[in-house]
């Protein structure tokens, strides 16, 4: 599964969020340009962006469903699918790959029982692919929300794991 597909995970905005997106949107109603500061307050207030959220943005912009879903997956700052409390990313780079990042995304998904782009039922761990962190000389790397790990081992993951 892809970084941005869609999933199954069933929707559990609140009343309060909605009415909270709904001023969001009253607020830049008539800014023109205003699509990206309401879908980045939108995932403010939900965590990602479900077509339910998008749907409403779209219903209240006037802006057609097909464009705001779009917008979405092009930028990569947000996110069909919930987070986890502790988001892990696996860099994919070329060093990072040849290095055998694809072996540490497996390992980490087969231990959470998670694909790339996924979280974990509790929510507390999502995992994702993710281009080159920056971090070439430690290759392969994978961060756990801000905290950095090089030069990998799939011995190394469970470990790493239980930590959080």
């Amino acid at each position: 599964m892809s970084k941005k597909a869609m999933t199954s995970v069933p929707f559990k905005g609140t009343p309060e969020q909605e009415t909270e997106l709904r001023k969001i949107i009253d607020t830049h109603r008539h800014t023109k340009g205003a699509l990206m500061p309401i879908l980045q307050k939108a995932q403010d207030v939900y965590g990602y962006l479900p077509s339910e959220v998008q749907k409403i943005v779209s219903d209240e912009t006037g802006v057609p469903l097909a464009e705001i879903y779009g917008v979405v997956t092009f930028y990569t700052q947000f996110n069909l699918n919930p987070k986890g409390k502790y988001m892990i990313s696996v860099c994919m780079g070329t060093a990072c790959y040849v290095k055998g990042a694809g072996g540490i995304l497996e390992e980490i998904g087969s231990i959470l029982n998670l694909k790339d782009g996924g979280c974990t039922p509790d929510n507390k761990f999502s995992l994702d692919a993710t281009r080159c962190l920056g971090c070439c000389g430690l290759a392969p790397v994978m961060t756990v929300n801000e905290d950095v790990y090089g030069n990998l081992k799939k011995e190394e993951i469970a470990a790493i794991i239980k930590k959080y």
